[in-house]
């Protein structure tokens, strides 16, 4: 009812709604529409009351709900259908559960803030309240589980473009999954899968950016290798504007992915936004750290690397962690 209540509102685009007539018009008290008015300026929304003429919407938050970011989306399919949590200890945790069970494709989880939230190899990822974008995109497509990988390919350039052209800022991609700006960290991606045999149950992509968080969110330590748009801008951005072009740019790339089943279309796209193709990386895993020239990335999504000796060795993302020579990147 409290979102019915909104949606008055905003239909009358800043005039004044007279409790009555919404008390009317939804069957409900004139107390229970104050209540609702309440409960909606707790969250955040500005609204006027004014005697004998009513209450009047005159400023939203900027938080990720369906009400609020559905006037931004452009996409046909991804994100239409958005469950909203206020706070969860990770959108990938709760989107696995939900998967286990029928989903709409395309469906999005959206946290205001992850208490849990994780990243690659089990590392914790800094979510804050009302400061970033923490989200976890929902599909099962028709794809090889072998291929199923791919789609971090896909998503870390869908994230790339979004910040691009929505934020002016010059995002690039560190493979496999995080996106970097001014050398640190803004990004990463989570990418998970359930499959049996060679069909895939679901996949989940996690999606974490940092968006207006500042240096004293990250604490110390965290602080020397990550960023936000807000510390790179200087100003904050509207989280709702670059999660909605996130979820239409990685609809474009998506939907060619899957008619294709292959990243040969816009691999090239990805490798002009790579901040390691050219450089020499240090390529961490648990039985070694070798260094090598990431000279390429394969149709497969692989990493190729030159070594010393002269020979090549094509990475798998699961299986290092990259870093540059001399810091993050």
């Amino acid at each position: 009812m409290k979102n019915k209540i909104l949606e008055e509102l905003k239909l009358n685009s800043g005039q004044a709604v007279s409790g009555e007539e919404m008390s009317r018009k939804l069957g409900i008290s004139r107390t229970a529409v104050w209540k609702h008015i309440r409960k909606l300026r707790s969250e955040g929304y500005s609204i006027e009351s004014q005697t004998n003429s009513g209450y009047k919407l005159v400023g939203s938050p900027d938080v990720l709900s369906s009400g609020e970011l559905g006037p931004f989306l452009h996409t046909e399919s991804i994100g239409r259908n958005i469950i909203y949590l206020d706070s969860i200890d990770s959108t990938n945790t709760y989107a696995k559960k939900k998967a286990e069970g029928s989903f709409t494709e395309g469906t999005v989880v959206i946290a205001d803030e992850q208490t849990g939230g994780r990243g690659r190899l089990g590392r914790h990822w800094v979510s804050t309240k009302g400061k970033g974008i923490w989200m976890t995109i929902m599909l099962k497509p028709d794809i090889l589980p072998s291929d199923a990988p791919k789609l971090s390919i896909v998503a870390a350039l869908a994230v790339t473009n979004a910040i691009r052209s929505c934020c002016q800022l010059d995002a690039e991609i560190k493979w496999p999954n995080d996106i970097v700006a001014g050398g640190k960290k803004l990004c990463g991606i989570l990418t998970e899968m359930s499959a049996e045999d060679d069909e895939i149950k679901y996949v989940i992509i996690g999606i974490g950016i940092n968006a207006n968080m500042d240096n004293d969110d990250f604490g110390q330590e965290v602080s020397r290798i990550a960023t936000s748009v807000k510390i790179e801008k200087g100003k904050p951005v509207s989280r709702r504007a670059l999660a909605a072009s996130v979820l239409y740019e990685f609809e474009q790339i998506h939907r060619i992915f899957v008619r294709e089943v292959s990243i040969k279309d816009f691999l090239n796209d990805y490798k002009s936004k790579s901040a390691v193709l050219g450089k020499e990386v240090r390529l961490i895993s648990r039985k070694e750290e070798i260094t090598g020239l990431a000279v390429d990335i394969s149709e497969k999504g692989h990493l190729v690397v030159k070594l010393a000796d002269g020979s090549y060795r094509e990475i798998m993302s699961g299986e290092v962690s990259v870093r540059g020579m001399y810091g993050y990147i």
